[in-house]
C-alpha cells in the first residue's frame, strides 16, 4: 500500500508541476466547449442564496463534471493498466514513437484551429453515435456534457500523460496504477479548475479568440512534445551539460585491495571510493552511481570500457518523471525507489557513449565510457 501511496504523490506532483499545462494545451478546446454550451437558469430572485453566490457557482458546476469525469476515466485506465502489465509495456523506443506521433497529431489540431482548410479531415473524430449523445446533453441543464467531456479526455492524452501511464503498467498493480493516474488528475485540476472559470465567466468575450489562442498554445506543446521524444527514444540530446556537471573515472577507486587506482585500504579511503560517483570494486566489477530526486543530479559520467558495469540508480526522495527511468539503446526501464537503490546490469561495455533519460524524454543524460 505504501507504494500506492507514493505512485499517488508521485503521479500528483507531476500533474501539479509540468502536466498541467500540456494537458491543458491538448484538452483546453474539450474544456471550453464543455463548459460553454451550457448555461444553468438563472433561480428565482426568492432563493436563499445571495446574487453574489449564485453568480459564483453556477460556472463552478460544470467545471466540477468535467473534472470528476476526467478522474472517472483516469482512474479506471489506470486499474486496467495495473492489471496488464508486463502485456502492455512499450519499449523505451516504442513510447518515444508514440510520443513523436502523439506531437504530430497535435500540430494538426493546431492547423485545424488556425482554420487551415482540409487539415479537419486528417484528425480522428468521436463515434457518431458519442457527438449525438453530446448534442443532447447539451440541450439540457444537466452536468451529462461536461461529465461525459471529462470522461473522453483519456483518449486525447498529452506527452506527461503517456509517462505516467508507463508508470501504472510497470506498477504491477491495479490499485497503484489507479492510484498513480488518480494522482496525475488531480495534480492537473487546480489549472484545469481556473482555466474552466475562466471559460466559463468569459466565454462571449473570448469566442472570436479562443481557437487561435488555443492553436499557438497547442502548436508550442506540440514542438517540445516532439523534442522530448526524440531525446526519450536516445536519437538526440539538447541538454548541455554544465561544467560542474561531469564525474570522470579515468582513475576508478578501489574499495578494497589497493593494486589498482588511486585509493588505498585505509578507512577514509574506502569510504571516499564507496561515495564516488564512478568506482570499481575489489571484485573488478565497475559501479556507476546515480542520485535520483526531482532531477538526475549527474547528467554526464565518464566511465571505463571493458569493464563489467553495474549502474545503481540511488534514489533519495525521487518523484516526478526522473524516476520513470529508461536507456533506450538497451531498452531497459526502471521506476525508481523513492528511497532506495535500483540495480541495472550494464555488462561489459565496449568505447562509445551511452545515453538515458525519464520516459518523458525531458531530463537526459550519458555515460561516456572510454
Amino acid at each position: 500500500m505504501s507504494s500506492s501511496v507514493a505512485l499517488l504523490i508521485t503521479g500528483a506532483s507531476t500533474g501539479l508541476l509540468a502536466g498541467g499545462a500540456s494537458c491543458a494545451a491538448i484538452q483546453g478546446g474539450l474544456l471550453a466547449g464543455a463548459v460553454t454550451r451550457r448555461r444553468t437558469p438563472v433561480p428565482a430572485p426568492a432563493a436563499k442564496k445571495p446574487a453574489a453566490a449564485q453568480q459564483a457557482a453556477r460556472p463552478l458546476a460544470p467545471v466540477g463534471a468535467f473534472l470528476a469525469g476526467k478522474l472517472l476515466s483516469h482512474t479506471l485506465l489506470g486499474a486496467l493498466l495495473g492489471i496488464f502489465g508486463d502485456a502492455l509495456q512499450p519499449s523505451p523506443r516504442t513510447q518515444a514513437v508514440l510520443l513523436l506521433a502523439a506531437g504530430l497529431l497535435m500540430v494538426l489540431f493546431a492547423l485545424d484551429l488556425f482554420g487551415v482548410k482540409g487539415v479537419g479531415r486528417l484528425l480522428p473524430r468521436p463515434p457518431a453515435s458519442f457527438g449525438r449523445l453530446m448534442r443532447r446533453s447539451a440541450r439540457t441543464d444537466s452536468v451529462a456534457t461536461p461529465a461525459l467531456t471529462g470522461f473522453a479526455t483519456v483518449l486525447v492524452p498529452c506527452g506527461v500523460t503517456l509517462s505516467m501511464e508507463l508508470l501504472a503498467i510497470t506498477s504491477g498493480s491495479p490499485v497503484a496504477g489507479a492510484a498513480v493516474m488518480a494522482g496525475f488528475v488531480i495534480g492537473t485540476a487546480p489549472l484545469f479548475a481556473a482555466l474552466g472559470y475562466v471559460f466559463r465567466r468569459s466565454s462571449q468575450a473570448l469566442s472570436g479568440r479562443l481557437a487561435a489562442l488555443t492553436g499557438v498554445v497547442v502548436l508550442a506543446v506540440a514542438v517540445w512534445t516532439m523534442g522530448s521524444a526524440l531525446q526519450a527514444g536516445g536519437w538526440v540530446s539538447f541538454n548541455a551539460p554544465g561544467k560542474g556537471d561531469q564525474a570522470a573515472a579515468s582513475e576508478p577507486f578501489i574499495v578494497e585491495g589497493g593494486e589498482q587506482g588511486s585509493a588505498t585500504p585505509g578507512t577514509g579511503d574506502t569510504e571516499t571510493a564507496a561515495a564516488a560517483p564512478v568506482r570499481i570494486d575489489a571484485s573488478g566489477q565497475q559501479i556507476i552511481t546515480l542520485t535520483v530526486t526531482d532531477f538526475y543530479e549527474t547528467t554526464q559520467l565518464t566511465a571505463k570500457a571493458g569493464v563489467p558495469t553495474t549502474l545503481v540508480l540511488r534514489g533519495k526522495d525521487s518523484g516526478g518523471c526522473a524516476r520513470a527511468f529508461t536507456i533506450p539503446e538497451l531498452g531497459v526501464q526502471e521506476i525508481v525507489k523513492r528511497d532506495g537503490d535500483t540495480e541495472v546490469d550494464l555488462g561489459t561495455r565496449k568505447p562509445g557513449t551511452l545515453g538515458f533519460s525519464c520516459a518523458m524524454g525531458m531530463q537526459t543524460g550519458t555515460i561516456d565510457f572510454k
